[in-house]
């Protein structure tokens, strides 16, 4: 299996850097860009409150803190966001730090976004979540300027979006089945945090409650291949459809085997954070785990999402735990995919923007320029 993997990555022609964005359409003339204006980025702390503690295979949590920003712009402004869960590495903190350096002001053409994001990748090393929260609002800010949602600028229809799974994190049986029976009618699919030694006692107690199609996420929590593939197995014969993340990151030989020996198909999340990481992964998993905070926004999450289908591999768009203004941005880029998990804004109790809806199951984007979306209350930006 390794063998065939080195062979692959030897003998692709495919190049990572033909991987463009799209061509943005002409500008009218009341939107012309006027060189003399520059952007000015703030941004401003706050913490999202989880409607239930969430738990995974590792630990729990009931905040999750975020730095929300924003761009500038001749009268317009975009909205941005990083999401800072905390196996990311980074914090309010850091990210504060990391925008300070960030210098817009050598660019008079907010619609550069491949040398403006180029530049900015290019302050420090990882601080994905970071750089995401600039390649957010400067996305939005430049669907402002164009007049149109970023959907119709990738060419994509808004509707033809996979259904959203719902997470269930790991619990006691009775608040697995309160959560379970709170989705009902909401949702087409579930999500469900595995990876510990009650898994079983998981599944059966949603299955208690509903019968729809669920997807499982371990967090690297599997550590035996052989137990996996006999879990694998019973899980397909509870109605599972998907397993996310089964083993170690960093153990792609046995979950290579998993996937070849698998009844389902095996996506990974942890396994993969970049463009650079999807090639390396074509014989290992069966699709990858796309999300914004994880890969710098959605400059690099719309490469990442060409370049894994042109290799025949299924794509998902995720999320962390994040406001309306990150899943927006994602449900923008989606269309298309095989799996979506664009619950993140859904799982907190204090959303302070609207953006993309829950609607009979799926996330749909706004048709609001843009993102898509509008504060619903005041932020203070420094």
């Amino acid at each position: 299996m390794k063998q065939n993997r080195r062979q692959f990555i030897k003998s692709s022609a495919m190049a990572v850097t033909a991987l463009s964005l799209p061509s943005l359409p002409a500008f009218s003339k009341s939107k012309q860009i006027k060189s003399s204006v520059n952007m000015k980025l703030s941004w401003a702390s706050y913490d999202l409150q989880l409607r239930h503690t969430f738990t995974i295979s590792g630990f729990s949590r009931k905040t999750t803190p975020v730095v929300l920003t924003k761009i500038e712009y001749d009268g317009l402004v975009g909205y941005g966001e990083a999401s800072l869960p905390p196996y990311l590495g980074e914090t309010q903190a850091s990210v504060i730090e990391f925008l300070k350096k960030v210098d817009l002001s050598g660019f008079s053409d907010p619609t550069q976004l491949e040398e403006i994001l180029t530049y900015v990748d290019g302050i420090a090393i990882n601080n994905t979540a970071a750089k995401a929260a600039v390649d957010i609002a400067l996305h939005d800010l430049v669907g402002k300027i164009i007049g149109a949602p970023w959907y119709k600028m990738y060419g994509l229809n808004k509707t033809d979006v996979p259904d959203t799974t719902f997470t269930i994190g790991i619990d006691t049986d009775d608040v697995v089945r309160e959560k379970t029976r709170e989705t009902l009618g909401r949702f087409n699919i579930l999500k469900v945090k595995v990876g510990g030694p009650d898994d079983k006692r998981m599944i059966e107690a949603i299955r208690s409650v509903t019968d729809l199609p669920l997807a499982v996420d371990a967090n690297q929590g599997w550590k035996d291949r052989s137990e996996a593939l006999d879990m694998i197995f019973w899980l397909k014969e509870k109605g599972i459809v998907m397993v996310e993340q089964p083993m170690s990151k960093y153990d792609l030989d046995n979950i290579a085997w998993l996937t070849q020996e698998s009844p389902l198909p095996i996506f990974a999340d942890e396994s993969v954070q970049r463009l650079h990481d999807v090639k390396r992964l074509k014989e290992v998993f069966s699709g990858i785990n796309i999300k914004l905070m994880k890969c710098t926004g959605m400059r690099e999450a719309w490469k990442m999402r060409n370049f894994a289908h042109a290799m025949g591999m299924k794509v998902m768009m995720g999320c962390m735990t994040e406001t309306s203004c990150a899943i927006s941005a994602a449900s923008q880029l989606y269309a298309g995919m095989d799996f979506a998990d664009l619950d993140g804004a859904l799982l907190i109790a204090n959303d302070c923007f609207d953006g993309a809806k829950l609607e009979n199951g799926k996330i749909i984007a706004s048709d609001l320029p843009g993102i898509g979306v509008v504060p619903n209350r005041e932020l203070q930006f420094g």
